[in-house]
């Protein structure tokens, strides 16, 4: 469908055939029709399907049909929730491109950061609120952010929300919001517990499911290899040079293991940098600005600091650490092929692992192809015999079996460093960031 048989205003439509779309994704073309009618929306979408402009759009549109009076102390009209700095970031991106040709105002709130900026832009009035739930909180308890006249409220990523704990900060958020308002939830997966969610905060929902919650994007080509845990920071150096990985987010389980792997990638001579929880926002935002500008070609995550990475033409993503979780495998791997586009998502399994790929494999209802194209790790000789653990039941029985080595696109790890530094260039660390304790949001 067109985006102009959706009915949106003109000066929408403008903006959005300027970002170069003319076509509306199946999320926005089946929930923008719900969400300017006024109903309320329940909607499962994979990551990367456009959700963000599947509620700005319409949103804006309402704001540009009926504009709020001028003036100090505006109360806002529309409320956002989402579960991290990054993701706010992105949506309130988002709603400035959209809107670029519409009068509106608009604070985004999240912790990490001096709160006076975004006190100050609440008094001044604003018709839209993105905000994380913890420091949105925070503000309403201190009485800066009146929500008194919020006509729509919206929750982003709502399984990511409920996995951080905030489903509390959301209720009591929520119980502040007027009675007759619309709601619009949209979550990558629906377990249980967002339905129940959902059940308590939606009136009679419009349902949107564009793919089952259990599948990734038909764009992706999915690999694994089975490597032990200590040979994988030279597995992931040695394919970062042979794919080549142009542009690469690497995910890591833990926010310690996000700056071992940043360390050992620069010991490689490969520049990367790390974003997580522990990060300063200042240092998170400059890492996004340098993967985004092509600075760096390694961008080092945690699953939560990775919510709002919102940046195209993303080759690889990695799982360093296969995650326990089999959803959080959908949410990683939707970081690349976006809106249409192609990508790849390799991962790394030890024999702690296996289990985990496993669930991943069953929720995704199909095996993952194993890849053999190792090179030779320091310390194992070139005719090595394949990993003393075994393939899951469905793959054949060749899936571990090493090929040989001394071919010449399996470089010694040892040549292969001198040949990556000459790619890459020398690794770097901002000096702000050397021995900063960094600020926990």
């Amino acid at each position: 469908m067109k985006f102009a048989d959706l009915r949106l205003a003109e000066p929408l439509l403008r903006a959005v055939a300027a970002e170069g779309y003319t076509l509306a994704t199946p999320v926005q073309a089946q929930s923008i029709p719900h969400v300017l009618a006024g109903r309320d929306l329940l909607g499962c979408a994979q990551t990367g399907t456009g959700k963000t402009a599947a509620f700005a759009l319409p949103i804006l549109h309402r704001l540009n049909s009926a504009p709020s009076p001028a003036g100090r102390g505006a109360r806002a009209r529309c409320l956002v929730l989402c579960p991290t700095r990054e993701l706010a970031s992105q949506i309130a991106g988002d709603f400035r491109t959209y809107g670029k040709h519409v009068r509106f105002r608009m604070a985004v709130i999240f912790g990490g950061v001096n709160q006076n900026p975004q006190v100050q832009a609440l008094r001044q009035g604003v018709d839209i609120v993105v905000a994380t739930p913890g420091r949105l909180l925070d503000l309403m308890g201190q009485g800066h952010a009146d929500l008194r006249g919020v006509e729509t409220l919206v929750l982003d990523e709502a399984d990511r929300m409920l996995d951080m704990g905030f489903i509390h900060d959301i209720r009591k958020i929520v119980s502040r919001l007027p009675a007759q308002r619309q709601t619009l939830l949209f979550s990558a997966t629906m377990p249980p517990e967002i339905r129940r969610l959902a059940d308590s905060l939606l009136r009679n929902p419009a349902g949107v499911q564009i793919a089952p919650a259990c599948s990734t994007a038909d764009g992706i080509k999915e690999s694994v290899y089975f490597v032990e845990r200590r040979n994988k920071p030279a597995l992931l150096a040695h394919l970062v040079g042979k794919l080549p990985m142009s542009r690469a987010i690497v995910f890591t389980r833990t926010k310690h293991g996000a700056d071992r792997v940043v360390r050992q990638l620069q010991g490689y001579g490969i520049r990367s940098e790390a974003i997580h929880g522990n990060k300063s926002q200042n240092a998170r935002q400059r890492a996004l600005e340098n993967f985004r500008a092509s600075k760096t070609p390694v961008l080092v995550a945690t699953d939560i600091a990775s919510r709002g990475i919102d940046i195209d033409d993303v080759s690889h993503v990695v799982n360093f650490d296969v995650s326990h979780e089999p959803e959080t495998y959908i949410h990683r791997v939707g970081r690349t092929a976006r809106a249409g586009a192609t990508g790849e998502a390799v991962s790394f399994c030890d024999r702690e692992e296996r289990p985990n790929l496993k669930l991943i494999e069953k929720l995704i209802r199909r095996s993952i192809p194993v890849r053999n194209d190792h090179p030779v790790y320091q310390g194992e000789p070139a005719n090595a015999s394949p990993p003393p653990f075994h393939a899951a039941p469905h793959a054949p029985p060749h899936a571990l079996r090493h090929v040989p080595h001394a071919a010449p696109h399996a470089p010694a790890m040892r040549g292969h460093q001198t040949e990556t530094k000459r790619r890459f260039g020398p690794a770097s660390v901002h000096p702000r960031d050397r021995g900063r304790r960094q600020v926990h949001a």
